[in-house]
This record gives structure tokens, sequence and C-alpha cells, in this order.
């Protein structure tokens, strides 16, 4: 798949500082002979992929976007208000940093908020890519060759923030392509929770956005991703974790909105003792697809990670879960578990639920479960039968069915809200 958009000249016209642009350019130079994705592979299996055209989009331009630096979305609106109180905001609209603030507190602490391209590039240079060069696709390279800034969140070492980091990655203009970036790291024995919420406008737009977390040894890390792009968006994304020493990550997803919206998320556990915990609430209605790829990579002995998706699906929608649980052979006594249920509440809806595991070390505890149904006709027999409508059942069963992901989301504040974005869903549902 070639474009006549997306080459070197373009991605150097972005500008930004000389080490950026050098490495868009260098990934630029790799679009023309890369071979994209089909639906026949393995990792792309039960996609839409093969729908997916390049020619449809085009990059942002430097005008489009403005000079790297340029605030211009003060305050973050209503969109930054429901995560309630927060130690730092971070506005980025496609792809680039228009916004930023942190707690004064927290800044003579030592801890950095700024735009990947208006960073010191002794700060964020070294670390930009290591996550996600280690698990490139062709959408990571697409992404590469433009990344016009994003987020940079650097928190050292034995610093503690109470109060989340914010986020806010807003698409707009149809027929573009925006590359949204988030780098968090976190040094030893600090700890941080970041919010990325990722929306859009009701435009034909293809969103292309990494998420790399670094976690030092013995660093804590909490993180939710909230996606509610408009029912036009692509939105194709790699979250990648490493996690070093008695380090700790708990990785969270929310995803409602998108017309295809596909989430990798891998986490690597390279230290001894190192923990990972991932979660997911995903919904999906009308002609949706919502697809998720996860891996728990451990590489290292005594580690540990638990992984939980609940999805619920209707009208045409269709959702996708596959999960790898890797166990090393260095990587004795390590726990792994994987569980994914689905719900599919109308019929024409699907879902695909595939877990694997491949263990090469010979004393492990590891095991996954999946299921794929409808709504249980006992539990809706039982609320009717004590009086309640079949639509509030319904809608009752399906929250609860949620809930356990809700109650250990790291941003409590938001829970209101997110469950008020799936109850109106299942509200369209009964109109």
């Amino acid at each position: 798949m070639t474009s006549t958009a997306f080459t070197p000249d373009a991605a150097r016209a972005l500008g930004g500082p000389a080490w950026l642009s050098d490495r868009r350019v260098a990934a630029a130079e790799q679009l023309a002979a890369l071979e994209w994705p089909t639906s026949s592979e393995e990792i792309w299996r039960y996609s839409r992929v093969d729908d997916f055209d390049l020619e449809r989009y085009r990059p942002a331009d430097a005008e489009t976007l403005g000079p790297p630096g340029d605030e211009r979305a003060p305050g973050g609106g209503p969109l930054a208000a429901e995560a309630g109180e927060r130690a730092a905001l971070v506005v980025v609209r496609d792809g680039r940093v228009v916004h930023s603030d942190l707690d004064e507190a927290l800044e003579r602490k030592g801890v950095r908020v700024c735009g990947i391209a208006t960073c010191e590039e002794s700060e964020v240079r070294g670390w930009l890519g290591v996550c996600s060069d280690a698990s490139p696709d062709a959408f990571t390279v697409l992404h590469d060759a433009f990344l016009a800034g994003g987020a940079f969140v650097h928190v050292p070492a034995g610093v503690v923030i109470d109060q989340p980091i914010v986020v806010l990655h807003w698409a707009e203009g149809d027929g573009l392509a925006s590359f949204p970036h988030t780098l968090v790291v976190a040094d030893e024995n600090s700890e941080v929770t970041v919010v990325d919420r990722f929306s859009s406008s009701a435009k034909h737009h293809l969103v292309d956005a990494v998420v790399e977390l670094h976690v030092a040894q013995a660093a804590r890390v909490r993180y939710l991703s909230i996606q509610d792009h408009a029912p036009t968006t692509w939105h194709v994304a790699l979250q990648r974790a490493h996690v070093a020493r008695d380090a700790s990550l708990r990785s969270s997803a929310v995803a409602l909105g998108g017309d295809y919206a596909r989430l990798r998320s891998e986490s690597l556990l390279s230290g001894v003792g190192a923990e990972s915990d991932l979660l997911a609430v995903y919904y999906g209605d009308h002609g949706q697809m919502l697809d998720f790829r996860t891996l728990q990579d451990h590489a290292a002995p005594n580690t540990r990670s638990d992984l939980l998706f609940k999805g619920a699906v209707e009208d045409r929608a269709r959702s996708v879960y596959s999960g790898l649980i890797h166990i090393r052979e260095a990587a004795q006594k390590s726990v792994a578990f994987q569980t994914n249920r689905n719900l599919v509440l109308t019929e024409g809806a699907g879902a695909e639920s595939i877990p694997n595991l491949v263990i090469e070390a010979n004393d492990v505890k590891c095991s996954h479960a999946s299921t794929v149904g409808p709504i249980d006709e006992d539990q809706l027999y039982y609320l009717e039968s004590r009086g309640v409508s079949p639509e509030d059942a319904e809608r009752l069963i399906v929250l609860g069915f949620f809930d356990d992901v809700f109650d250990r989301l790291p941003v409590p504040s938001l829970v209101r809200t997110l469950r008020h974005a799936v109850s109106e869903k299942l509200g369209r549902l009964h109109a």
C-alpha cells in the first residue's frame, strides 16, 4: 500500500527540533517498501484491516498544526473537568501539544510535563521509541514518520503524585490522520496516575496512537485510557509498558467510540517481582468494531500478571479479543491469569475471543478463560418477577456485569461518567 501524501518530504515539512525531524524522515523512508497487514495474519485475524486505505487520509501539515509550543487550547474544557482534581493537564490537538500546566509544588520536585517537540532533547530523546520499537508494525512505522509531538511525563525517583495527570488527545479535520503519543517515565520508587482521553469530531479521521510506559524499579504506575471517538474515526493504537524489578503497573482501558478501534496492549515484565494488571471495558453498537490484542510477557522470575477484559455488543457491532500469556524459560515461579467475558445483546452482533498460552518454564501458575453469550435468562426472570421492567432489568445486568472493572479503575471520579456513557448506549438499544 502506497500513498502520495505520506512522503519523506511531508514528514520533513512538519518542522520541530532537528533530532525529531531526522527520526521522522528515517521512518517515512521505510513506508514505500512497507508490507501492510491483512486479515490472513494471525495478529490481525477477524479484524477489518482489509478495509483500510491510506489514500483516504493525509497528514496534517505544519500550518494546520501550528508551530511547536503554540498553545491554543487553555483549560481543556468539560473533558478535563470530568476528571476532577488533577496534578497536571496536557491538551494535544491532532498530535501536537497546544496546552500544558503542572502543579508548582510538583514542578519544584523535578516533575516534568511537556510536549515531546518542545522538551529538552536530553530529557526525551533517549526514552522515545524504546517501548514501541520493541514491538513494531506497519502502523507504528507510519506513526513514527509523522509524529509531530505528543505528551511527555517524567516523575523523578521517590516522588509520589497523588492526583492524576490528565492528557486530552483531540482529533479533528475531515480526511486527516493524526499521530498522538504519550510517553511516561516513572523513575525508581516513584508513583503516578496518568489518564489519556482520546476524542474526535464527527469527521472521517485516522488516529494512529502510541503510548509508552517506562516503570522503573519499585515504581508504581496507574494508567487509564478512555477512547470515545466519533463514529467515523479509525483508531489504531499500541500501548506498551516495560516493568522493572518490584515495580507495578495497573493499566485500564475503556473503549466506547470509533468506527474501527484497535488497541494492542502489551506489558513486558523484565525484572524480578514485577507486576502487571490489565483491565478493560468496551461496548460496541451500530456498525462498530472494537479490536483488542494483548500480551503478558514474563521475562523474569517471580513475576505476576492478571488480565480482565469485559465487553458487550449490540446491533451489528463486533468485538475481537486475542490475548497471549508468554512465560519465558527464565520466568520460573511466575503467576499469570487471563479472563475475557463478552455479552452479545442482539442478533446480528458478534464477539470473538481467542486466549493463548506459551509456557517455556516448568514452575509456573497460569490460567485463561473466555465466554461469549447473551444475558442470562435466569437473571432476567429473577428481576422481572420482582417487578423490574425488561428494559431496566437488562440495564441493571449489563451495568452489574461491568462493575468489577469499573470499581478497579484508578480515577474514581470518572466512574460515574463512564457508567452513564454505557447506560446511554443501552438506552439507544431499547429506543
